[in-house]
């Protein structure tokens, strides 16, 4: 019985074999994705851009030198790339040794071409960089550009620096704003390796000025995590921030719909903005805010959701010591559908998000109030989906659901505790007796 079973079971799966075998290809040609043959779409392309000056020898980023640790997270970037993102590497300050200014401010080389990426080959290439010579930024950002020239897809520089540009007056902040102005859509992000006030300065700028990211770099694992994110960031459908300026009070608060925006919120300011929720509805929301200059280290950002009689329904908030750049947090507020029309509740209801953080300029004696403008840059994310079926659980105090745990654990605690004092009082006793 079992055997024929068996028997019945492989002619079963022979024969789908060999039905799919002999079946016409047209009847699988409807069921690829567009663009299956790797040609059509736009092509999302990255250039690494490594600083190999002379300064990289510095061994100072978890017991190793500053080069080992970028020649470490570029290999484990390169293993994890994406296959549809082309990327490129180039470098700054590898090959000229000597003190001329003009030669050395000269030197930046294109160490792997732009295009599929052959991680073989890539390796290779990264595995014989030495530090050398001097830290011409500026020229290196201006030869990027022209090594990402061409295609529809997104575009994006990833500078790695440990110093400041050493080939002034070609300024390479002024450098990013052309690139900017040319209106080619390429986004720099800048990372400083052991960073200080005017490096970070000077890669804030740059990244600034084309709607990029600036990252301070101390270790190891940081190198490799943020230059992954932003090559994975490459492969993202492209979404543009739109402008937008908040208020100073609820009242006259702009009016956000689902999407992405940004702000600029100066130190001690708070800025509101107002989104519009239906019943049944639940509004999502998120900011971040980047330091783009020298900040204190103790810093917090906080998200409110208040009504327009100034009730809050929920916050969100975080805090941060100066091991990061940006610092985001976020708020969920679901509006439950209502079975009478009379209610006030039924309507439509005018949410106000206030958003405020806590950094303060660095301590730089009496240049320190002239940072606070412009403002640190905001970005807010909005999204309005369809609330959950029990939506007052959501945003009660973060734990929805969770106080039936919570209370479940008090009783058991208290439960608990009866039962072991009884049983601690009878055990003395019964010692006092015996």
């Amino acid at each position: 019985m079992i055997t024929g079973k068996r028997f019945a079971a492989g002619f079963c799966a022979l024969f789908a074999a060999l039905s799919m075998g002999l079946a016409p290809t047209s009847a699988f040609a409807d069921d690829e994705p567009d663009g299956a043959d790797g040609g059509s779409g736009p092509v999302p392309k990255v250039e690494l851009l490594l600083d190999a000056s002379g300064s990289m020898r510095a061994r100072d980023i978890d017991g190793k030198s500053r080069m080992a640790a970028a020649k470490q997270a570029f290999n484990e970037v390169l293993d994890a790339t994406p296959e549809d993102v082309e990327l490129g590497i180039r470098t700054l300050g590898a090959n000229y040794r000597g003190d001329d200014r003009k030669t050395g401010c000269k030197d930046t080389e294109q160490l792997y071409p732009v295009g599929p990426l052959d991680r073989r080959d890539a390796k290779a290439a990264v595995a014989t960089l030495a530090p050398t010579g001097w830290t011409p930024i500026g020229p290196a950002l201006l030869k990027a550009a022209d090594d990402l020239k061409g295609g529809e897809g997104s575009r994006r520089i990833v500078l790695i620096s440990d110093g400041e540009d050493t080939c002034q007056p070609l300024d390479p902040c002024e450098v990013a704003r052309d690139i900017a102005a040319k209106g080619i859509h390429l986004t720099i992000d800048t990372l400083g390796l052991v960073p200080n006030t005017k490096m970070r300065a000077q890669l804030s700028c740059i990244a600034e000025a084309t709607g990029g990211t600036y990252t301070s770099i101390r270790h190891t694992d940081e190198l490799t995590d943020r230059v992954g994110q932003l090559v994975d960031r490459a492969a993202d459908p492209v979404v543009t921030p739109v402008a937008v300026e908040g208020a100073d009070r609820c009242a006259a608060a702009p009016e956000l719909r689902p999407g992405l925006y940004t702000d600029r919120t100066g130190f001690g300011e708070h800025r509101w903005y107002r989104v519009d929720v239906e019943p049944g509805q639940e509004l999502r929301a998120s900011v971040s805010v980047a330091a783009d200059r020298a900040v204190a280290d103790d810093y917090g950002v906080l998200m409110r959701a208040v009504t327009k009689h100034g009730r809050e329904i929920v916050r969100g908030s975080e805090a941060g010591d100066g091991r990061t750049d940006v610092i985001s947090t976020g708020l969920r507020y679901p509006k439950p559908d209502q079975d009478s029309d009379d209610s006030d509740e039924a309507d439509t209801e005018a949410v106000c998000l206030q958003v405020s953080h806590s950094y303060a300029p660095a301590a730089a004696g009496g240049a320190a109030a002239a940072k606070g403008k412009p403002g640190l840059p905001v970005e807010l994310a909005v999204d309005i989906v369809d609330a959950p079926d029990d939506a007052s659980d959501v945003a009660a105090f973060g734990l929805g659901r969770g106080w039936w745990l919570l209370g479940a654990l008090v009783l058991t605690g208290f439960v608990g505790g009866l039962l072991w004092g009884w049983v601690a009082r009878w055990r003395v006793a019964v010692w006092r007796t015996s």
